[in-house]
């Protein structure tokens, strides 16, 4: 796979949820924060990642710097959609993402609509099945994302046209 460098890209990023964590120690407690980022140029490139720090900005800035380590090239068809239905699986979340027609829309859940937002995909239709955690349920959206090929690479893997395949 190759390797995208982040500083060619303009970079947007939201913020898709942050999480405080106490922890009880002799003088009382000390809260945490761990912020769970999206970064994309809403043309086909994506990625997510995590940042824990004691200030939020701190955590939001390094989940946008961990991000950036993790972004996937995304095939997208002429209508901004997908171009065939895939299943994305990170631990027990699985993401349904299905191709859809121009006007329809982005039909998702939250955490899968951030990442599709950013990734530049207009018409899909998607199906958060199995777990919730907005963690895993981000990383299931990315990794249905990375599995989707063009009709060119599957013609190629084959050794046929692309007009014999879609015949």
């Amino acid at each position: 796979m190759k390797r995208i460098d982040p500083s060619t890209l303009d970079l947007q990023d939201k913020v898709v949820t942050i999480n405080r964590v106490t922890k009880v120690v002799k003088g009382g407690r000390t809260f945490r924060f761990a912020a769970l980022v999206v970064v994309g140029d809403g043309n086909g490139h994506v990625g997510c990642g995590l940042g824990k720090a004691a200030e939020i900005p701190d955590a939001i800035r390094k989940g946008k710097e961990d991000a950036m380590k993790n972004i996937i090239t995304v095939s997208r068809n002429e209508v901004d959609s997908i171009y065939h239905e895939t299943k994305g699986k990170f631990g027990s979340a699985s993401v349904l993402l299905m191709p859809a027609a121009e006007g329809t829309g982005i039909i998702a859940g939250g955490p899968a609509r951030a990442v599709l937002e950013l990734a530049g995909i207009r018409n899909i239709r998607t199906k958060s099945l199995g777990s919730n955690n907005k963690r895993n349920v981000v990383s299931a959206t990315i990794e249905g994302l990375s599995r989707v090929t063009t009709p060119e690479a599957v013609a190629r893997l084959r050794g046929v046209t692309v007009e014999e395949l879609l015949s």
